[in-house]
């Protein structure tokens, strides 16, 4: 269960590759894959699906040496594991990038192999479709890269399947480029609301600012026993860290910097993997073209946290419905006029919500209301739930066919609705529970790629205390 944001992280340090001397001796060197079931970008955006998986190899196949394994403190057991999947859209038109999360365990259907993990598409295609070869009597490098090839495949239309969206293009880091890629910029500045001691990950933290080095941040973002979240929270961490990683990469230090510029150059040859049919230099001047130069990270809404299988496995229950949904106005537009859109029919400026946090999560209520609100919702009560155990989330009304609770139901990623006796008629309430993942339920970080090369968190409220222009704080 390794978890680290190096799919991610990649991209950005390619981006920042127009800073650098040799881009095209930078390309040349990074791994490439074609054959993948790719959309093309036909829709009037670049789709990018970013993942990091769990390895033991570089990108070219090469085993790690003792060092490295050691440094990575992550056990010598081979991983398979797409532990980091976020899918990013980059509009053609100039208008704002944003990027969406999946939760690793998300339970989902994997083309030809059923209901399970979605980190899990990768290795279990890849092993079954690796026996199958080898019993057919392919060579073991053969069966190794074709097999890989029907791995990669199966996550794509896995996540194509969840989302609604076609990928474009692939990009995909191990293990060892997180490290390398945080040690080349010097190290991060992260800041926790909380000290940290949880073993299983590595996690030793105090309270506060401080700068990790690579195996440090790679503990910070693989913690999810004992946050109030669990993947969610590891999520927003993997989320502000990259954001700080994008600041440090284009600090001064660093792109002044011959040996960190080298150092960087040698991550990214030995650790990134592209599909072939990518025109990174072209896909770089489209970026630095956006309209504001900003990535808005999202997440995916679940259903349930914490479900369970038939078999007892755990898993994060999903609705490949409400996600699509989700999606589709996350990405649709970003303007005014979208925000203040009609929801099946209702104009959000006649709904009043109230809102109220029984998750735990301090300041979720007022940052969810803040999204309403940004959707053209009008919000009234906005306070803590004192009304008992509530375990999911859900939008109380006295009528479960309250178009108007519907429409609330739909803007916060289709959360159920549910008839409450005795509520006044025509009432709205939000009830918050911790599985909420939808709207406002993390402070929104956006990452700048413009040239005065700043960071820019988005306070959520009530506000996170992060310092003076220091990096956001998180649990």
């Amino acid at each position: 269960m390794r978890v680290f944001l190096t799919a991610a992280a990649a991209l950005v340090l390619v981006i920042t590759g127009l800073g650098w001397h040799s881009v095209d001796q930078l390309v040349s060197s990074i791994e490439r894959i074609g054959d993948l079931g790719l959309g093309g970008g036909k829709d009037g955006a670049v789709d990018i699906l970013m993942v990091g998986i769990d390895a033991r190899t570089d990108a070219h196949g090469n085993p790690l040496s003792d060092d490295e394994r050691a440094m990575l403190h992550a056990g010598d057991e081979v991983g398979l594991n797409t532990d980091t999947i976020i899918l990013i859209r980059v509009p053609n038109d100039g208008r704002s990038a944003t990027a969406i999360s999946i939760p690793r365990d998300s339970y989902v259907d994997i083309p030809g192999l059923g209901m399970g993990k979605i980190n899990s598409a990768y290795g279990v295609t890849k092993l079954a479709k690796q026996q199958k070869l080898l019993d057919q009597g392919e060579s073991a490098k053969q069966a190794d890269q074709e097999s890989s090839q029907a791995g990669r495949q199966a996550l794509i239309k896995s996540v194509a399947n969840l989302t609604g969206i076609t990928v474009d293009h692939y990009a995909e880091v191990g293990l060892l480029g997180f490290v390398l890629l945080t040690d080349a910029v010097g190290g991060v500045d992260v800041c926790l609301n909380n000290a940290v001691y949880e073993p299983m990950s590595g996690a030793d933290f105090p309270a506060g600012r401080q700068r990790l080095d690579g195996a440090q941040a790679l503990s910070f973002v693989r913690q999810r026993h004992e946050l109030p979240r669990g993947d969610l929270d590891r999520i927003v961490r993997q989320q502000v860290y990259m954001a700080q990683l994008v600041h440090q990469v284009l600090s001064a230090k660093t792109l002044t910097s011959p040996s960190r510029l080298q150092d960087l150059s040698n991550a990214v040859g030995r650790t990134i993997v592209l599909d072939e049919d990518w025109d990174v230099l072209k896909f770089l001047s489209q970026l630095q073209d956006l309209s504001g130069g900003k990535v808005e990270f999202e997440t995916i809404p679940v259903q349930d946290l914490n479900g369970w299988t038939d078999d007892g496995e755990s898993v994060v229950r999903v609705d490949p419905a409400a996600v699509q949904k989700y999606v589709a106005e996350t990405i649709g537009g970003g303007g005014e006029d979208d925000a203040h859109a009609e929801t099946n029919g209702v104009d959000p400026s006649t709904v009043t919500v109230d809102v109220y946090n029984a998750s735990g999560v301090g300041g979720m209520a007022g940052s969810v209301a803040q999204a309403l609100q940004g959707k053209g919702f009008r919000t009234g009560t906005v306070d803590n739930w004192i009304g008992g155990p509530i375990q999911s989330t859900r939008v109380l009304t006295g009528d479960a066919k309250n178009a108007k609770a519907r429409a609330v139901a739909q803007a916060l990623g289709g959360v159920p609705v549910l008839a409450e006796s005795g509520l006044p008629e025509g009432s709205v309430r939000v009830v918050l529970a911790g599985d909420y993942s939808g709207p406002g339920s993390a402070p929104a970080t956006t990452m700048d790629f413009s040239s005065s090369s700043t960071m820019t968190p988005v306070p959520p409220a009530p506000p996170i205390d992060a310092g003076q222009n220091g990096p956001k704080c998180v649990n």
